[in-house]
Formats: C-alpha cells, sequence, structure tokens
C-alpha cells in the first residue's frame, strides 16, 4: 500500500537516488544542457529545503516505508505587479518516481496529494514546468489535466 507523507531528513539517502534519475533522463534527451549524472540538490541543501515551510516536499512511499517518489513544491507569488495579479501559485520544482516503480500510480498519488495540499493551504493554481525531450512526463502531466500556460522556445547558436 503506497502512502504519501512529508520528506524528512531520514529520506535524503533515497531523494538523492531519484534526482540522479530526474538529471539522467535529462542528460539523456539535451546532453549539451544537463551534465549528467549529478543531483540538483546536495545533502545540505535538501536538509534546508525539507525544514523549509515554503519548499513542502511529498514522498510516497511503500508498506516499508521505501521512498518511491518524491514531489518539490515551492510557495510563489508575485505582489503588487503592474501587470499580473497576486495569485498564490504552487510551483511544483520536481516530481519524480523511481524507474523501477513506474507506471504504478506512484505519480497521480503524489500529484494528487500535492492538489490536495495546495487546495488545503488556499493555492490559486500550480504550475510546473517539463522539458520537451521528456515526453513521458508531458503525457503524465497531461493525463493528469494540466495544460500548458506559456511555451519557453529556444534556437541553439
Amino acid at each position: 500500500m503506497k502512502m504519501v507523507r512529508r520528506a524528512e531528513t531520514r529520506d535524503i539517502p533515497d531523494i538523492l537516488k531519484l534526482l540522479l534519475q530526474v538529471d539522467m533522463v535529462h542528460h539523456k534527451g539535451r546532453p549539451d544542457i544537463f551534465k549528467g549524472p549529478a543531483t540538483k540538490y546536495n545533502e545540505d541543501e535538501l536538509r534546508d529545503i525539507i525544514n523549509d515551510p515554503e519548499t513542502p516536499v511529498f514522498v510516497c512511499t511503500d508498506e516499508n516505508d521505501r521512498v518511491l517518489g518524491h514531489a518539490f513544491c515551492i510557495f510563489r507569488q508575485i505582489k503588487d505587479d503592474n501587470v499580473l495579479t497576486d495569485i498564490k501559485t504552487l510551483y511544483i520544482d520536481d516530481i519524480c518516481v523511481d524507474e523501477r516503480h513506474r507506471e504504478k500510480k506512484v505519480g497521480k498519488t503524489l500529484y494528487d496529494e500535492v492538489i490536495r495540499y495546495a487546495k488545503e493551504q488556499g493555492f490559486y493554481n500550480i504550475t510546473l514546468n517539463v522539458w520537451s525531450c521528456n515526453p513521458a512526463a508531458i503525457k503524465f502531466y497531461e493525463k493528469m489535466g494540466l495544460v500548458p500556460q506559456k511555451i519557453c522556445m529556444e534556437k541553439i547558436l
């Protein structure tokens, strides 16, 4: 049985393994941008993120409390902007499911918890970025009901 809870510092070794998997997906798709193998955060940075109430991290665990996936979130709100409204957004910085546990509803379980949390905390919306070199992630997010808000484009010189 899968359970989602807030990440704890004891989860850091498992989260680091997942972050490596995320990086390698991106590295394979865009080796010109992503170094690989690397992790976005180190152990000390993860400790700070996990302990910061404005950067909630959720983990999905199995019945033995082994981490199957994670979701990193960040509070975002622009206030008093000339053009933008003051909506409160929960930005999903990263969702990763261990490659051995994909296609088992771990991602959906995490995403559903993020949605529940965002509603409970009074957020207006959830946003995220997804790399076009990761079609599996795009398909997952579309299945969860996300739609493009804006598109970042590039031209390599």
